[in-house]
């Protein structure tokens, strides 16, 4: 498990902010949560206590999940490229050829996307298609649905 994760500069900072309000706020919350749940007497019965030792088992598990991402990530930075090919970070707008409507996606790592979005991952059938094309190509995609064909009519790189 030694890859290199792709990540947008906006999620690397995302998963800083979210690892320092784990350290610094979470944690000391549920070791005072904690505490106080043992001083109300007798652990084997007390709710308090289970909840709060399940809360901190799942903020150490995510500060160690945040801290492994952040180690092995690889921040893919576009800025002072010419946007004239599709590559991950990208922002493409594309011309859905069936449903006859432009659509637009960004390429990002598969933690963030968040197709509602409109952030694709790079690992998707249409990431991965779409990755190494030029404006004005069209690209044929296999999706669950069938073949999806699209034009590319805009690439941005944000």
């Amino acid at each position: 498990m030694s890859h290199s994760i792709p990540l947008t500069k906006e999620s690397y900072e995302a998963l800083q902010e979210e690892l320092k309000r784990l350290i610094r706020v979470e944690r000391p919350k549920v070791i005072q949560d904690i505490a106080e749940a043992r001083s109300h007497g007798d652990l084997s019965e007390n709710a308090e206590y289970e909840a709060a030792k399940n809360r901190q088992g799942f903020i150490e598990g995510r500060i160690q999940e945040i801290n492994g991402k952040l180690a092995r990530a690889h921040v893919v930075d576009l800025s002072g490229l010419t946007p004239d090919k599709v590559v991950f970070g990208a922002t493409v707008t594309l011309y859905d050829t069936a449903l006859e409507e432009e659509v637009v996606y960004r390429i990002v790592g598969e933690d963030e996307a968040e197709i509602k979005a409109g952030k694709i991952s790079c690992t998707s059938p249409v990431g991965k298609a779409l990755i190494g094309h030029r404006l004005d190509d069209t690209v044929r995609v296999n999706v669950p649905a069938g073949i999806k064909e699209y034009e590319i009519i805009d690439i941005k790189y944000n």
